[in-house]
């Protein structure tokens, strides 16, 4: 979740900015940009639908997505993570600094099948904070770096477009360096989230708290949760690589 509304407010701050460099004109790289909104617009319209498509359907065992959360934690040996209640629409996550996994709205005290998939699924990674899983171990330590460099990346990227010399160079460098770590930080999380999502899914099936048909309703939204992240990642990569291009552009014009 940290950097998620890097995309639009980045693309906004650089096509400013560099039209303030260049002037205004034709730019195709704008077609870069273009590609990554429809990309994440279609994923975010995916999940929604799936979601509310499985959240219409009420799970045969009658649980909530909190006692589906608090059951397979004990089921995996974890009694320090609490479960919390948080406002909005799937803003559930799993924060492995107080050890609080925070249920939403549409997740808490629904029957649905969505929910107790969700609510799996944020498990998953309360599993892998237990189990000292890796990547999200990277992508916690990745965390401080990706919140500095959202605030200055551009700044210093801005800053260099307009200064000549070694010193331009340099600022647009160190700019660009951060905003890679950004891209680095949204490609970690690919596997962490792909993980956890294997993980709701085994220990739903295995544990026998959701009926088979029930676990591919679980397998569909979860599916479909991974695709905004997919989407994220390939929309950070168009921004890096237009943001290279226009930049080199830039240096041979010197």
């Amino acid at each position: 979740e940290i950097g998620s509304g890097l995309v639009g407010s980045e693309m906004c701050i650089r096509d400013s900015s560099f039209s303030m460099y260049y002037g205004f004109y034709y730019d195709w790289t704008y077609i870069l940009v273009l590609i990554g909104v429809v990309l994440s617009l279609l994923a975010s319209s995916q999940v929604k639908g799936t979601f509310a498509k499985y959240s219409k359907i009420r799970s045969y065992s009658g649980m909530t997505g909190r006692e589906a959360a608090e059951q397979i934690l004990r089921r995996n040996g974890i009694y320090d993570v609490q479960v919390t209640h948080i406002a909005g629409n799937l803003t559930d996550h799993y924060d492995p600094r107080n050890k609080t996994l925070a249920l939403s709205d549409p997740v808490y005290n629904s029957t649905s099948v969505a929910a107790i998939g969700v609510a799996a699924h944020e498990c998953g990674h309360a599993v892998q904070h237990f189990e000292g899983y890796a990547p999200l171990s990277i992508r916690g330590a990745l965390v401080p770096v990706v919140n500095f460099g959202s605030m200055i990346s551009w700044p210093l990227i801005i800053i260099g477009l307009f200064m000549n010399g070694q010193m331009s160079s340099f600022l647009i460098d160190i700019g660009i360096l951060l905003f890679m770590v950004a891209v680095a930080f949204h490609l970690i999380t690919l596997p962490v989230e792909i993980n956890a999502s294997r993980r709701a899914v085994k220990v739903l099936g295995n544990s026998g708290m959701l009926r088979e048909d029930e676990v591919g309703g679980v397998k569909k939204v979860l599916r479909a949760a991974a695709m905004t992240y997919v989407a994220s990642a390939a929309a950070m990569i168009l921004q890096l690589l237009r943001l290279l291009i226009l930049t080199n552009g830039r240096r041979r014009n010197d």
